[in-house]
């Protein structure tokens, strides 16, 4: 694929996603910061609010992805930019807990169960070969979360409430926006109808089960938004830049390698197997943070971009393992609910996530880390089991023969 796409619907839908991952890096690398140095609530407080909003998106994404596919995905999808755009810009009217839980519940669930919904728009748009469109779309979002997060790392060391309310509410317009260069998509029909359980994904027990073991390993990506800020704030004596410098080092990564790592990650048996290698990565990172505490500032510095890059190189395994184990191993009937059960894994790592890494990394200190790095490494070790009875039992769930299974998994 071209570095631009050609002009279409996917040049729509690659602008559309810079345009909404701009905000999304800007909220990433800034938004804890905003609420406890704006708005002054407690970092631990924080944490469990951000859990808290987490739960609303676990049931929220099956239901989009159910409606996804009986209205089409893309007028569901505008539908989430909106709301998280109009729900994030309104953080900057926040004065205490109470509106930050209403306000980061409504922005955690539009976000993530747009997400679900846009899956089904790149596999439309992606013809024979979808799988390299989303390739290119998850660099693109990588393109952008560097961007905000380099405007959020300026924002940072400003550290003024002014600075902040700027920040938050960019990230809404941006959103916003993003929501409106979608209508220039044409539709896409919704998915077939076809005779059997409404909710056929919810009873795909090794489907479940993979998106469980996916959401565990996708705490991860809160260590870098959520623990290491925090950690670096509490514990260490870095300067605060780096925030911004760790979430740009791991954007780069992804970026540049994300296409190449994902390129022999082609069946189930191997996804799983990724899995397992990323385990190791984020048990290497998570130990490598917990010795920064007894660290001088620039020494800190050094290993933390250290634990930047190896947790990066993590996270290209643990994506290209999701991307193949929830689209392989989803019926085209019922792609959309599918993937909103396979986003319950992501959405429960917003909602645990955050208050179990504020508990563990902030709360215990240097033992918490070894602990969350053991939680991800013994994830990652049974993956390859739940990969396999997965790809077993797809006859059950999806009313296909093993001959087709096969024939599907080796395309």
């Amino acid at each position: 694929m071209s570095v631009i796409p050609e002009s279409g619907p996917r040049r729509v839908l690659a602008v559309a996603t810079l345009v909404s991952t701009v905000g999304k890096g800007m909220y990433l690398t800034g938004g804890v910061v905003f609420f406890t140095r704006a708005v002054h609530i407690a970092p631990k407080s924080v944490g469990i609010g951000l859990s808290v909003a987490g739960f609303a998106a676990v049931v929220s994404g099956i239901v989009v992805g159910r409606l996804a596919d009986l209205w089409g995905p893309r007028e569901v999808y505008i539908g989430c930019l909106l709301a998280c755009g109009a729900s994030t810009a309104a953080f900057a009217l926040v004065g205490g807990f109470p509106a930050f839980l209403a306000l980061a519940s409504v922005a955690t669930a539009a976000q993530s169960s747009g997400l679900v919904a846009r899956g089904p728009i790149m596999n439309a748009l992606g013809g024979a070969r979808p799988q390299e469109l989303r390739a290119y779309i998850r660099s693109v979002t990588n393109v952008g979360i560097a961007l905000g997060a380099a405007m959020a790392g300026w924002v940072i060391t400003l550290d003024t409430r002014g600075a902040y309310v700027a920040l938050v509410l960019a990230n809404g317009c941006l959103f916003l926006t993003s929501g409106l260069l979608m209508f220039a998509l044409p539709s896409i029909p919704p998915a077939p109808r076809t005779a059997g359980p409404a909710w056929i994904a919810l009873r795909d027990l090794p489907y479940v089960a993979m998106s469980l073991a996916d959401g565990v390993m996708s705490i991860q990506y809160r260590v870098l938004t959520v623990a290491i800020p925090l950690w670096l704030i509490t514990a260490t004596t870095a300067p605060r830049w780096v925030i911004s410098a760790i979430v740009i080092t791991n954007t780069a990564i992804v970026v540049l390698f994300q296409v190449r790592a994902a390129r022999g990650v082609d069946t189930p048996a191997v996804a799983g197997r990724a899995m397992r290698r990323a385990g190791f990565a984020f048990l290497a990172a998570c130990v490598m943070v917990a010795w920064t505490a007894r660290l001088p500032g620039p020494v800190a510095v050094g290993l933390l971009i250290a634990v930047a890059v190896i947790h990066s190189l993590g996270e290209l395994l643990q994506a290209a393992a999701g991307f193949e184990l929830s689209f392989s191993l989803a019926p085209d009937h019922a792609q959309g609910q599918y993937l909103g059960v396979f986003g319950v894994g992501m959405a429960l790592a917003e909602s645990i996530g955050p208050g179990l890494l504020t508990a563990l990394c902030i709360g215990w200190g240097m033992p918490g880390w070894y602990v969350v790095g053991a939680m991800f490494l013994a994830t990652g070790a049974i993956s390859p089991a739940i990969a396999s009875w997965a790809e077993r039992t797809r006859h059950r769930y999806t009313g296909a023969d093993r001959a087709e299974v096969a024939q599907a998994l080796a395309l």
